[in-house]
């Protein structure tokens, strides 16, 4: 699956063995895209599709084994399908034959723990229709909306679409703005984006591309230059209200611009845009506390092939042993299904820019790190921390919110 699907809302389809989520997820699409078997257990690891849905968009639905599996590859794969929530904008769960018991009320509880909306679909109502001692059971845990349904009639599939549209929040879905609240029509806004080994073969990384759309879907004029260029693009008298950077040539570029021209960088811009930016401030601030032999947790949204100038392998640990004069120790987890947990031994966590990530995911992150009380920052925040120029890249938005 492409960066870009992973940037849609994600659905995520929970149940037992052999309840019928994947004929369910067959049936909402209306293809067979999920293997469909009698035999309990059919599937194994999380399985995405991508689907577009009236009203929503596109959207990507997450297929996942049982979760009352057993032995010890079941118990895999539960974990496996418990790490999927982590991940989502909407849970749907699935029971059949009025069973409703602790796995269910297991897992709406983690729902609510991640502040994530779920509906409740009573699958094979053709054999059984839900009665009221389930619903009762159901209602006394959760408000959650209860719809029966069967894969083999479809009669009330527009219902649960509804219900979809109805419980995803507005906020997976609706066009999200980098620079929604700094920008005003006919502002200059000056990207300086560095062409190194980790960009792309005849391409720009997609948070320069996402920022260049947006700059234009402000009605704004938008100017790039690389950071070697900086000096004569500024010798034009030409003056940008924002300049954005990549967060490795920070040091460079603040050295050039002007104070009186607000400064910033794409990951920070992300930073506000997926995350919460109180949250990274107060971990940022954190940094000057480390101690000798602290351990450090950074986590990549994505997995990428390494090179000797990847930021959070290689030039982050420089940079924070010359800022701190500390010996630290690093460990690193790539991927937005990486385990969150034993995160006890860790002083702090960085997070990376999250481009390939969703809001939700990045939040749910954040709040199991801040729920464990260990700071979290972002790569650019961090960068812009040891190079001392902090307050200044993070100015803009603490205009915007005053």
């Amino acid at each position: 699956m492409s960066k870009g699907t992973d940037l849609k809302p994600h659905i995520g389809i929970f149940g037992r063995r052999n309840n019928g989520k994947s004929s369910f997820i067959n049936a909402i699409i209306g293809q067979e895209v999920a293997i469909v078997s009698d035999q309990s257990g059919t599937t194994t690891d999380p399985v995405k599709k991508s689907v577009e849905i009236f009203g929503v968009g596109p959207v990507v639905m997450i297929d996942t084994a049982g979760i009352d599996d057993t032995g010890e590859l079941g118990s895999k794969r539960v974990a496996k399908t418990r790490e999927v929530i982590k991940t989502i904008d909407l849970a749907i769960l699935i029971i059949a034959k009025n069973t409703f018991d602790d796995d269910e009320i297991e897992l709406l509880n983690e729902f609510k723990a991640f502040n994530i909306p779920a509906i409740i679909i009573h699958n094979k109502a053709d054999i059984e229709e839900i009665d009221f001692d389930t619903l009762d059971r159901i209602k006394f845990f959760t408000n959650s909306e209860v719809l029966d349904f069967s894969t083999l009639d479809q009669e009330n599939k527009g219902e649960i679409i509804e219900a979809i549209i109805r419980n995803i929040p507005k906020t997976a879905y609706q066009k999200p703005s980098l620079f929604k609240g700094i920008l005003k029509p006919k502002d200059i806004v000056l990207l300086v984006t560095p062409i190194d080994s980790e960009a792309p073969d005849g391409r720009m990384i997609l948070p320069q591309v996402m920022a260049w759309r947006d700059v234009l879907d402000h009605d704004c004029i938008c100017m790039s230059v690389k950071e070697t260029e900086l000096e004569n693009f500024m010798k034009l008298g030409i003056k940008p209200v924002l300049v954005v950077t990549d967060s490795q040539v920070f040091d460079y570029v603040n050295s050039v611009l002007p104070l009186e021209i607000p400064l910033t960088s794409f990951s920070i811009l992300f930073a506000r845009l997926k995350g919460d930016l109180d949250v990274y401030i107060r971990g940022t601030n954190q940094i000057d506390k480390l101690q000798d032999e602290d351990k450090i947790l950074i986590l990549e949204s994505c997995t990428h092939q390494l090179s000797c100038e990847d930021i959070g392998r290689f030039k982050i640990p420089v940079w924070l042993a010359k800022h701190t004069g500390k010996k630290l120790h690093y460990e690193f987890r790539s991927g937005l299904n990486a385990s969150l947990e034993d995160l006890t031994e860790y002083a702090l966590v960085i997070q990376c820019g999250g481009c390939v990530a969703t809001r939700k995911q990045v939040l749910n992150r954040m709040q199991i790190v801040s729920g464990k009380n260990i700071p979290i920052t972002n790569y650019g925040m961090l960068i812009a921390y040891v190079n001392g120029i902090f307050e200044r890249v993070i100015q803009p938005f603490c205009q915007d919110e005053a």
